[in-house]
């Protein structure tokens, strides 16, 4: 399974509604350190799709969102689990450190 997008219309339905947790990288693609991270955000996703949702936020599409959520540097994880956020972490982490956050 392939990383949602998540926008501000399908937020509430697609994080605050889901039935496991959920990662979201919010990113921009004019960061490195976001491009750096999108192999492990993709590779999370396709190996743990029966543990975690994986979904990405682009800042530049979604500035209420980012706004939100305070989102001040990129990238920045956030984990959701019934409907609020339970962890997040900001900077480019390794795969282990976003199956951390997504076990709690």
């Amino acid at each position: 399974m392939a990383e949602l997008t998540i926008t501000n219309d399908n937020f509430e339905q697609e994080v605050l509604h889901a039935d496991k947790p959920v990662l979201i990288d919010f990113w921009a693609p004019w960061c490195g350190p976001c491009r750096m991270m999108g192999p492990v955000v993709e590779k999370l996703a396709e190996e743990h799709s029966d543990k975690v949702i994986v979904g990405k936020v682009n800042i530049d599409e979604e500035e209420e969102l980012a706004g939100r959520f305070g989102i001040m540097s990129i990238p920045t994880i956030k984990v959701f689990r019934d409907g609020r956020e339970t962890a997040s972490a900001v900077g480019a982490q390794p795969l282990e450190k976003l199956l951390e956050l997504v076990k709690g």
